[in-house]
């Protein structure tokens, strides 16, 4: 009889290598947590650890007032209920699409300008070009955590008569001048989602400079309510838990030291793609960054095209995002707005088509770095 061979087993694949895996907080010390909420029986609506939290943040972004939110978004719906804007508000094309439908369940008009070539983020110049007597408010996206030209924002805004809110859910931490870039404008949010280099599991905050706002601000993500018998505001409920505030809380401890890693990795993928025809690294910032996203512009002159580099990638198990495309103009629900013409962003426009954002988190061996790279390399 003859011997049967022993059959072949494929080698299993490696895991898919995402653009960002989350930070967790210590096991134990998350179980610690979540065994105080369990005891003390208070789950939400302003608990030990979401005024612990809200404290500690203040102190280390080096701002004044803090409201934690359940999320971002509902974060920036309220920031615009905050401050009681109507009308037109000029903004962004370039970014998540979150930043616009803020608006629009505001009942407010977006309109779009387009962005600096370098910065990806809104040019002040075609901000001003876009003002019209309905416009209420500038809302502006730090985008990757690269900061706005807030100086000249500040100036269009003030010569107008605009109030400034910033989406600045890539900035946590960004300091510019040795500051937090949140302490610029009327309002900034954050976002704490699980994909961002801070985050809460769901979670958002936004940032104001005075107590009488952050007031105002807490009773509109708590239904308006001011105590037992009083409600103030047509709110909503925004309110973060307590174990998102633990968790954030906990997170706080090791956040420095992430950002650090996530340094090293942008650096590590400068110099390997350094030269390497057709594929463009945004500079290494000037500020104190937070290495949130790792973008490339991906030009015509590579053999693949940018789409054709991120078939190659995704093939390979390493998930980019063309981050961000389309453009939220590009959707429907915006097409019709006459700011959302093609033509009129033809910056945004170019940006969307040649964007690609490597995977960048802490735990990110060099190894993998070396892999992405390599496969960038033999196209």
């Amino acid at each position: 009889m003859e011997p049967v061979a022993d059959p072949v087993v494929p080698a299993p694949a490696p895991p898919p290598i995402y653009v960002t895996q989350p930070e967790l907080p210590p096991l134990q010390d998350f179980v610690a947590a979540l065994e105080q909420i369990w005891d003390s029986k208070f789950l939400t609506n302003g608990g030990q650890f979401h005024q612990q939290f809200e404290a500690a943040l203040c102190e280390y972004l080096g701002v004044e007032h803090v409201s934690l939110f359940t999320n971002g978004t509902i974060a920036l719906m309220t920031a615009l209920q905050a401050l009681g804007i109507g009308g037109e508000v000029v903004t962004t094309p370039y970014s998540f699409v979150a930043t616009a439908n803020a608006l629009l369940w505001n009942g407010l008009q977006p309109v779009f300008a387009d962005i600096d070539p370098a910065t990806f983020n809104l040019d002040p110049a075609r901000i001003e070009a876009a003002i019209t007597p309905r416009t209420t408010a500038i809302m502006p996206v730090h985008c990757y955590g690269n900061p706005c030209d807030v100086e000249r924002i500040e100036a269009i805004a003030k010569r107008h008569g605009l109030k400034v809110i910033y989406d600045a859910a890539h900035a946590f931490g960004v300091r510019q001048d040795g500051r937090s870039i949140l302490r610029h404008g009327d309002l900034s949010v954050l976002s704490f989602h699980a994909t961002k280099v801070f985050n809460t599991f769901e979670g958002g905050a936004i940032v104001c400079r005075d107590a009488a706002m952050k007031q105002h601000i807490d009773h509109l993500k708590n239904f308006g309510i001011a105590d037992e018998v009083t409600v103030v505001a047509a709110g909503i409920n925004g309110k973060m838990n307590e174990v998102s505030a633990a968790c954030g809380l906990l997170q706080l401890k090791g956040v420095d030291a992430a950002i650090g890693k996530r340094r090293a990795v942008a650096a590590h993928y400068r110099r390997l793609l350094a030269g390497v025809p057709g594929v463009r690294c945004m500079p290494a910032p000037v500020h104190e960054a937070n290495d949130g996203y790792f973008p490339i512009l991906v030009g015509d002159d590579y053999p693949l095209g940018r789409d054709g580099l991120y078939q190659k990638l995704r093939d390979a198990g390493i998930h980019a995002r063309r981050y961000f495309y389309p453009l939220i103009s590009d959707f429907p629900m915006y097409q019709g707005i006459a700011s959302a013409a093609p033509e009129n962003l033809p910056q945004a426009a170019a940006a969307a088509r040649q964007v690609l954002c490597l995977p960048i988190y802490p735990g990110l061996e060099p190894g993998a770095i070396d892999s992405i790279a390599s496969l960038i390399k033999s196209s």
